[in-house]
C-alpha cells in the first residue's frame, strides 16, 4: 500500500484488518502536510486523493477527479466491467450516495480484511453537517449499503476485481471513518478523521424504532389524539418492528397519487457527539487527529505512528455515552 506516496507495509500496523486504512492513511496525511503538498484548507477530496489515491476502490465524485486529471477507471479490468454490468461512463460521474470513498480490500489468510469506508464532513463553522445519506455508525457490510445505492458497490467491485470475487466481499463487515473539518479557512479549523462508532451510541434498529415513536407520542400528546392504552401499546410494538433503513428510504407508490413520496432520515450531531465541540478541549485548534476507540489501540500503537511522523501526541477523551477513546494528534503549526 502506498499513504502520502510511500510504501507501507500491511503488516506494519496492529490490528490490521480494522484500522490499518485509518493509521494508513493518517499517516500519510501528516506526511503530505510536512511535505506541503497538502494544508488545512485544502478540500477534503484533494486531502484524500493526495494521500490515497491508489488505495481507492470507490470515489463519488468521480467527474471532479477526471477535471483534476483523475481517472478513476484506469487500471479497472474489462472483465470486471462487462461481468458487473457497468457502462464506461459510470466510472466518470458522481454518485452523490454515501460513502465518499471506499478503500481496497486485501486478503491475508484467504479472509478479507480492510476495506474501509470513509465519509467526508466539512463545515465552516464549529459543528459537524448533518448526516444526509446513511446513519452514521462504527461497521457496515456492502449489502447494507447496496441497498440504499447499488452503484457504490459495482464500482467498487469493478475496483476490488478479482478479490470481489470472494463470497464474503458483500458480507463482512468494514470499519466507517469520518473525515470532518470544523471552522474551514479560518484559524481555529480542526480536522478529525473520526472512527464511526464516536456517533453510534445506539444501535441503529433501536434509533430508527425510537424515532417512529417518539412521532407517535408527540401526535398523541400534542394533536390531543384519543388512542385507547392497549391499542397504543400495541402500535408501541409494530414501531420497534420498523427497523429497515432501506425500506423506509425507497420510493412509495400510492394508488391514485401523481407523486411518489420518499423519506429520507437524515441526522444531526448532538454536541457531546461532536469530538471539535467544548465538550473535548484536548481537541486543539490547528490540529489532525485520529480518534479510535480505546479498547482498539494498544500503547505500542503510538510508537508504531511517530516512527513514521515524529512531533505526535496522544491523549485519552471520554465520550459521555461511549466510553473512552484515544487521540493521536499533530498540531499542524509545527509546519
Amino acid at each position: 500500500m502506498s499513504y502520502g506516496g510511500k510504501r507501507v507495509s500491511p503488516s506494519k500496523w496492529p490490528l490490521m484488518n480494522d484500522l490499518s486504512d485509518a493509521v494508513g492513511f493518517f499517516v500519510g496525511f501528516l506526511r503530505c502536510i510536512k511535505q506541503g503538498t497538502i494544508t488545512l484548507d485544502s478540500s477534503l477530496e484533494k486531502i484524500v486523493w493526495t494521500v490515497s489515491w491508489d488505495n481507492l476502490a470507490y470515489i463519488d465524485s468521480r467527474k471532479t477527479a477526471l477535471s483534476d486529471g483523475r481517472d478513476f477507471s484506469k487500471g479497472i479490468d474489462p472483465a470486471a466491467l462487462a461481468k458487473l454490468k457497468i457502462n464506461k461512463s459510470q466510472l466518470s460521474t458522481q454518485s452523490q450516495a454515501f460513502p465518499d470513498f471506499v478503500f481496497r480490500v486485501k486478503q491475508e489468510d484467504g479472509a478479507l480484511t480492510c476495506g474501509s469506508l470513509l465519509e467526508s464532513k466539512d463545515s465552516a463553522s464549529e459543528s459537524i453537517s448533518s448526516f444526509n445519506s446513511t446513519l452514521p455508525s462504527g461497521t457496515k457490510s456492502f449489502h447494507d449499503i447496496e441497498q440504499l445505492n447499488k452503484i457504490v458497490v459495482r464500482i467498487a467491485s469493478a475496483k476490488d476485481w478479482p478479490l470481489s470475487e470472494h463470497p464474503d466481499y458483500r458480507t463482512f463487515q468494514r470499519r466507517c471513518f469520518y473525515l470532518i473539518r470544523t471552522c474551514r479557512g479560518k484559524p481555529k479549523a480542526k480536522i478529525s478523521l473520526v472512527d464511526g462508532s464516536f456517533f453510534e451510541t445506539l444501535p441503529k434498529d433501536h434509533l430508527i424504532s425510537q424515532m417512529f415513536l417518539n412521532i407517535l407520542t408527540q401526535h398523541r400528546n400534542e394533536k390531543k389524539l384519543v388512542i385507547p392504552e392497549n391499542i397504543y401499546e400495541d402500535m408501541k410494538s409494530v414501531f420497534t418492528q420498523m427497523t429497515d433503513q432501506a425500506i423506509i428510504a425507497s420510493t412509495q407508490r400510492i394508488e391514485k397519487a401523481s407523486i411518489k413520496p420518499r423519506l429520507r432520515i437524515m441526522a444531526e450531531v448532538e454536541p457531546e457527539g461532536n469530538p471539535h465541540s467544548k465538550h473535548y478541549p484536548e481537541i486543539v485548534e490547528k490540529t489532525i487527529n485520529l480518534i479510535l476507540p480505546r479498547r482498539l489501540t494498544s500503547p505500542d500503537l503510538l510508537v508504531e505512528i511517530s516512527q513514521e511522523v515524529p512531533d505526535l501526541k496522544s491523549t485519552t477523551i471520554k465520550h459521555k455515552r461511549n466510553g473512552e477513546y484515544t487521540v493521536f494528534q499533530y498540531q499542524a503549526d509545527h509546519t
